[in-house]
């Protein structure tokens, strides 16, 4: 005979309901016992239908009572109570069938399935009666799904109770379930059941992991997964479990608090690969490699670690075995050729990202008799497009040292090696990836880096062993750059240089007008590392004192669809426009082609970001005779170069009260306004306008060369 146990919390709520399901029950020859606090003579039950075991609301046992003085949780006072009265014990140790009539009882089965680990466990009246009709049907054959509802899991039991429709899980998982201290204390525990299988115990915990950020407890989210990860003993299963929860994290907008555990987990899975399973090992890499720069995680925030604590972010990908063959230098057979001087130099111009830097380059080394210039993007091309799409391929060539990917790269790139003296890749991405795969013989090459790369896992499969010279745009991405990839720092390491982005700055050069002075502009607001909302709220103070203070944003604004981050940021902003468009104070003219023109009618310039490489928008508005404004950029406030080192020190500011008061100074009258602008814009000119800064490019591309 199936004996079932039945724990309540508190009183039925449909009482006719709970009466037919245990005539129900007893009909199916199963015998019946019900505890909790309860009245007998309230439930209306013979003997012949159910035991009745009310419990006492207050227990004689003095060691009882102060237990349940220290237990605020009614689930968990409950569980005291039950486990106290032997008559319960008794009960638990023959059971068939534990079940939780309501959320409060929830705790106390959990607590019994664990000393009755034999018995079917599930809640509500209607599972119970499914399974008692399932042990009835057959006697050898009791259906127990892999549970996809499961209200309760057992711990201790190798096989998960079957009860019941999807809903029951929804329940369960719903958000204000979650939020519950006891629902989330049930889940944790649910997931840590020993003996549950791993299988079972992987998609359970991603399901209560997803299900817990979205109810915006990412600590429950967090701590289910240790706790899952923790009974994993594979560790397949634990980095697929890891990986999923950071991956869905991710996907929703937030930083996983165990994202460094998850890439610890991919990159020791590839550790153990690499000798046997060169495949294997180059998946979990790149997988490791998108969690760790993963866009959310460096872009989509207004902070990031690879900034605060870049040793700390990067230390699993410095001891992995598998990221070590990744970084191995392989070197060149020759050393790079000089400059001939015999003919033009052969120079080809390689990107693909964006063409715009190498509008005055090309244009220069297109005019030069001592010059052959070539360009390509590699977007263009119909075979290198395919090749800049597939990073894996890169990974697995690097860390096997050969495969068909690194051949077509190979057969594609050679002929442009064997043409070119000297190979310029603008973007440390793709492009210079794949160059690198090849040795590139005596051909020299440089490649630039702007800014966004530094961010990414681009530079972790250059091999700079086969590049002569990097480029960067300014000192602060230099020295992060440095730090965040120790190849640029080694034995074979590139010479590197500093020089500012190629802008004909002369053709921004703008008569405004006096009613400009009053106006800020923000130009370029596509990013949450842009901070628009920073300079709302400059304006905001600005406003306090005089209101012909207004906000020119241009550019397109935000892609909400790109991260849940984004979308949140997105939001707030939106609220701050709402609030002050309608006045005048801001106003939106988004993507323009003739940005010197916009510039007529700003008379400050902000760059409110909290990183930049450079910000040619902000250096163009300086020339244009705007007023400079530029927040210490905080991702290099602490370093020994930033926004200070970069621009004039009366220029940088660090808080929005700083920036208030810079403006009003520097708009206090109009010919304290021209005069501010007149100098900030001979500055620029004189200090980054292309005749001045194309001698650094001659000096590099063309050596010992009078020009």
């Amino acid at each position: 005979m199936t004996k079932v146990l039945i724990v309540l919390g508190e009183r039925p709520r449909q009482m006719s309901v709970f009466h037919q399901a245990l005539h129900r029950i007893r009909d199916l020859g199963a015998s019946t016992s019900v505890v909790g606090d309860i009245n007998a003579e309230e439930l209306g039950l013979g003997p012949s239908v159910a035991d009745i075991r009310p419990l006492p609301a207050e227990p004689t046992d003095p060691k009882l009572r102060r237990a349940l003085a220290r237990t605020p949780q009614p689930s968990r006072a409950l569980w005291l109570r039950a486990w106290a009265d032997p008559w319960v014990r008794r009960r638990v140790r023959t059971a068939d069938v534990l079940v939780a009539l309501d959320p409060t009882a929830i705790h106390t089965v959990r607590e019994m399935a664990q000393r009755q680990p034999r018995a079917d466990v599930c809640d509500g009246i209607g599972a119970a009666g499914q399974i008692v009709a399932g042990r009835r049907e057959s006697a050898h054959r009791v259906t127990r799904r892999p549970t996809d509802r499961v209200g309760l899991v057992v711990r201790g039991v190798k096989r998960a109770a079957v009860a019941g429709a999807r809903k029951s899980l929804e329940a369960t998982m719903a958000p204000a379930m979650l939020r519950n201290r006891v629902g989330g204390r049930l889940w944790r525990s649910a997931v840590g059941a020993p003996g549950l299988p791993e299988r079972i115990r992987v998609a359970l915990a991603y399901r209560v992991h997803l299900r817990s950020v979205q109810a915006g407890r990412p600590d429950l989210a967090a701590a289910t997964t240790a706790i899952a990860a923790g009974r994993i003993s594979g560790r397949k299963s634990r980095a697929d479990l890891l990986t999923r929860g950071a991956t869905g994290e991710l996907a929703m907008g937030h930083v996983p608090i165990y994202l460094a555990e998850a890439v610890e987990a991919e990159l020791t899975r590839a550790d153990d690969s690499l000798s046997g399973q060169p495949a294997g090992a180059t998946k979990s890499l790149y997988r490791a490699l998108r969690l760790l720069f993963h866009r959310v995680v460096h872009f989509d925030q207004l902070s990031s670690p690879l900034v605060e604590k870049p040793a700390d972010f990067l230390a699993a990908l410095r001891t992995s075995s598998a990221a070590r063959a990744l970084a191995a230098p392989h070197g060149r057979t020759v050393r790079s050729a000089p400059p001939p001087t015999d003919r033009p130099l052969r120079l080809l111009v390689m990107t693909n990202g964006n063409a715009h830097f190498l509008t005055e380059i090309r244009q220069r080394y297109a005019d030069a008799p001592e010059v052959e210039l070539r360009y390509l993007h590699l977007a263009d091309d119909e075979v290198a497009a395919p090749l800049t799409h597939h990073p894996s391929g890169i990974v697995e060539h690097l860390v096997a040292g050969h495969s068909k990917y690194g051949d077509r790269v190979e057969e594609w790139l050679r002929p442009h090696l064997d043409w070119a003296d000297t190979l310029f890749v603008d973007w440390c991405i793709a492009a210079a990836a794949i160059t690198t795969l090849v040795d590139p013989g005596d051909t020299r090459v440089l490649v630039r880096l702007h800014s966004f790369e530094a961010f990414s896992f681009w530079p972790h499969l250059i091999d700079f062993s086969r590049v002569d010279d990097m480029i960067f745009v300014s000192s602060h991405l230099r020295d992060l750059t440095c730090r965040v990839v120790p190849a640029l720092a080694g034995e074979q390491a590139p010479t590197l240089h500093v020089i500012p982005n190629a802008m004909n700055l002369r053709g921004f050069e703008r008569r405004k007008e006096p009613a400009s002075r009053f106006t800020l502009g923000l130009i370029g607001n596509s990013a949450v590392a842009k901070d628009p909302r920073w300079t709302i709220e400059v304006l905001r103070r600005l406003r306090e004192e005089d209101d012909r203070y207004r906000l020119l944003l241009v550019g397109d604004g935000l892609d909400p669809t790109a991260s849940e981050s984004v979308r949140r940021y997105q939001h707030a902003l939106s609220a701050d426009i709402a609030e002050l468009e309608p006045s005048g104070a801001v106003t939106r003219i988004g993507h323009v082609d003739n940005v010197a023109e916009v510039l007529a009618a700003i008379g400050v310039i902000v760059s409110s970001s909290v990183r930049e490489s450079f910000h040619c928008a902000l250096v163009e508005g300086a020339a244009s005779g705007a007023v400079p404004v530029v927040r210490n950029w905080p991702f290099f406030a602490r370093g020994a170069s930033g926004a200070r080192t970069l621009f004039p020190s009366d220029w940088v500011v660090a808080t929005p009260e700083e920036a208030a008061a810079r403006i009003r100074r520097a708009t206090a009258s109009e010919d304290t306004w021209r005069a501010e602008g007149a100098a900030a814009a001979k500055y620029a000119i004189e200090t980054w306008d292309w005749s001045v800064v194309q001698r650094e490019y001659d000096e590099l591309l063309l050596p010992n060369r009078q020009r």
